[in-house]
């Protein structure tokens, strides 16, 4: 069985598993807050005309947050990971801001931006900044100084050292914390989307909840979940492109 396949496999394995707990606790709790799956998945489909356009700019204001969090936080991160000057001013406002929950500045961008796009989207770049500038440090960090140092000697510049030493190095741990901030940022999408505007799958989740309308609060649940594994399987695509090596060493 390939690759493909073994992935095709895990997922309906997977979902399996899902809707049989979810049906068990949907007949436990016997409420018509939690509807059975395949009431969800049905109306899923057929409100899928009403959920593409919600779909398409949640998933908008992701992948402009995501582009833009990672292009802020990745040469920043690696950077500061290189850098023992930078480190020692970099690291304490790391500690002091990183724990700090970004959505409390949701009312600020709300005032500063309105109530479109804006906000949203430079609340979540914000999350996924911080995670990737993390990550990228400590990745940066681990390089073995003989792997810099061995380059150097030959005579690359700083920024080939970065382009073909630090760079390659991170990846795994970059595409670790491009997944982690994938889940982070529909988490903050959702609750952006519920509190602002009038569009987006967090905004029909909230209405169909304020309707008493479960089932379809629960259809764009998996409209949600659809989203985020989509994007987690583009990510791996990219991955595999970039660090085929990596998957190599697997076989």
């Amino acid at each position: 069985m390939n690759a493909k396949l073994r992935a095709i496999a895990g997922y309906i394995a997977a979902a399996v598993i899902i809707f049989v707990g979810w049906a068990l606790v949907a007949w436990l709790v016997n409420s018509p807050a939690l509807p059975l799956p395949w009431e969800a998945i049905s109306q899923f489909f057929i409100t899928l005309p009403q959920l593409i356009p919600h779909i398409l700019i949640s998933l908008w204001r992701v992948l402009a947050a995501m582009a833009l969090g990672t292009a802020i936080g990745l040469p920043l991160g690696l950077y500061v990971g290189r850098s023992a000057r930078a480190d020692a001013l970099a690291a304490p406002l790391l500690y002091l801001l990183y724990p700090i929950p970004k959505v409390v500045f949701l009312p600020i961008l709300m005032v500063l931006m309105g109530l479109g796009n804006a906000p949203k989207i430079v609340l979540i770049a914000v999350v996924v900044s911080f995670q990737m500038m993390v990550t990228a440090r400590g990745a940066a960090q681990a390089i073995a100084p003989q792997s810099v140092t061995s380059v150097r000697s030959l005579g690359a510049t700083p920024l080939q050292i970065a382009r073909h030493v630090v760079l390659p190095a991170a990846l795994p741990d970059i595409f670790t914390a491009l997944r982690i901030s994938i889940g982070t940022a529909i988490a903050v999408l959702f609750l952006s989307e519920s509190i602002a505007g009038s569009t987006g799958i967090g905004y029909y989740i909230m209405n169909a909840w304020s309707r008493l309308d479960y089932v379809a609060m629960f259809a764009g649940i998996i409209a949600m979940a659809a989203m985020g594994v989509g994007l987690y399987e583009i990510l791996n695509v990219i991955e595999h492109r970039l660090i085929r090596w990596k998957h190599q060493a697997k076989r």
